[in-house]
């Protein structure tokens, strides 16, 4: 990555704020109510979380090292782990992964909510902040967003964002213990030059 590619240092950690919504990095503070969370909701994510593949790396075994790890990425600008916070509870996660520099400026961006922010317009909110931030701060230039068929709310956030569908990928990622396809959705920073929050308050 070329020196002037890199992002200022202003975009890392940082906190986006709309109204009872706030975006900011995950901490190791946060182990009690991300693990309270992801226990309260383990049947309703399950289905969508990402799974390791027979002979793939391992996933960190603590949050602690989960926390190392992500913190590490972001120092080397590959992933940018975002909490979901309103009114100061965490709700949820927005990671931006996969960053790419030179002639992409690309990354992809994958999220989950507590199923009691559910339906409340929260994540289409939380995911434009963190978009518009790429475009901003992080000096992206394309954001894609893969979804399972199946993931109705999922697909609501993109749809109320205004994503373009881009592609259907085949056994695109290990999801749930197995290759699982995916729709693709993407948007360029030339499609919402106001910015995507504005979209959708």
């Amino acid at each position: 990555m070329s020196r002037d590619q890199r992002p200022p240092r202003s975009a890392w950690p940082v906190a986006l704020r709309h109204e009872e919504v706030t975006v900011r990095p995950l901490r190791r503070g946060d182990a009690d109510a991300w693990r309270a969370t992801r226990r309260r909701n383990a049947a309703w994510l399950m289905p969508w979380d990402a799974t390791v593949p027979p002979g793939g790396d391992d996933r960190p075994t603590t949050f602690r090292a989960l926390v190392r790890r992500l913190h590490r990425q972001a120092r080397h600008d590959t992933t940018y782990p975002f909490v979901v916070e309103v009114d100061g509870r965490f709700v949820g996660q927005v990671t931006v992964n996969n960053v790419v520099r030179g002639s992409a400026l690309f990354a992809s961006v994958g999220y989950w909510l507590d199923r009691d922010a559910a339906g409340r317009g929260i994540m289409p909110r939380a995911v434009a902040m963190v978009i518009d931030h790429c475009f901003t701060g992080l000096g992206l230039h394309r954001i894609e967003v893969a979804i399972r068929p199946e993931n109705s709310n999922s697909l609501r956030v993109v749809e109320k964002l205004g994503l373009t569908e881009v592609g259907y990928a085949p056994r695109y990622l290990h999801i749930d213990g197995a290759w699982r396809d995916h729709r693709l959705y993407a948007v360029t920073a030339e499609d919402c030059p106001d910015g995507l929050l504005r979209r959708v308050v």
